[in-house]
């Protein structure tokens, strides 16, 4: 048994969960914020058998995409602000983070 963890963009997350649902997967969506970006992000949870791995991380690598996206950066804490200019800076989003982890033991109760 594994547990998948995959951290997605919002944008990203109710097609991924739709597309999963149409395969028959659950997941457990949890609420979640990106570290760098400071931006809402959505963590998956998805319980599945060990021979299943392979085919839920092509819906994600499918449903899940990178893309570029102008962002301004955030004022730093505690630095000089009167050099700080912030301009628009174009990052890569989106994608996902993803964890397979074992699981020893797994109830529905």
């Amino acid at each position: 048994m594994k547990l998948i963890v995959a951290v997605v963009q919002d944008k990203d997350a109710i097609k991924l969960i739709e597309a999963l649902m149409a395969k028959g997967y659950r997941a457990t969506k949890l609420a979640s914020t990106g570290g760098f970006l400071k931006e809402g992000n959505t963590t998956l949870l998805v319980g599945v058998n060990d021979h299943m791995v392979a085919e839920v991380l092509a819906i994600i690598k499918k449903m899940c995409k990178a893309r570029e996206q102008l962002v301004t950066p955030l004022t730093p804490v505690g630095g000089p602000v009167d050099s700080y200019v912030p301009y628009p800076v174009e990052v890569v989003v989106g994608g996902a983070t993803v964890f397979v982890l074992s699981v020893e033991q797994w109830e529905k109760v």
